[in-house]
């Protein structure tokens, strides 16, 4: 059984910052790759970046530029730094921890509300 769980979404001024978190438990051993995507009201839920557990990075269009994510495998601990918030970054923020072969693993969501 693998456990995703999100935290430190919320609500930030338009510019501000947020650093959610997605600490994984469970079955995770192996190679994976970790992401966050996000969904806003009335659209697809779409890639803001992954890190794989090799240290790979890479970023969705939405993640490019503004948000950096990193891991710490010891914590088995993804994070998503997100500055220059702008209202459209407004959305669900799931994650992700792919393992391949063994299977694909969703959190719950965390949400983000950028203010104008």
């Amino acid at each position: 059984q693998v456990q995703l769980v999100e935290s430190g979404g919320g609500l930030v001024q338009a510019g501000g910052s947020l650093r959610p978190s997605c600490a994984a438990s469970g079955r995770i051993s192996g190679s994976n790759t970790t992401g966050w995507y996000r969904q806003a009201p009335g659209k697809q839920r779409e890639l803001v970046a992954a890190a794989t557990s090799g240290g790979t990075t890479y970023y969705g269009d939405s993640g490019k530029g503004r948000f950096t994510i990193s891991r710490d495998n010891a914590k088995n601990t993804v994070y998503l730094q997100m500055s220059g918030l702008k209202t459209e970054d407004t959305a669900v923020y799931y994650c992700n921890l792919d393992r391949y072969k063994l299977g694909s693993h969703w959190g719950q969501g965390t949400q983000v509300t950028v203010s104008s």
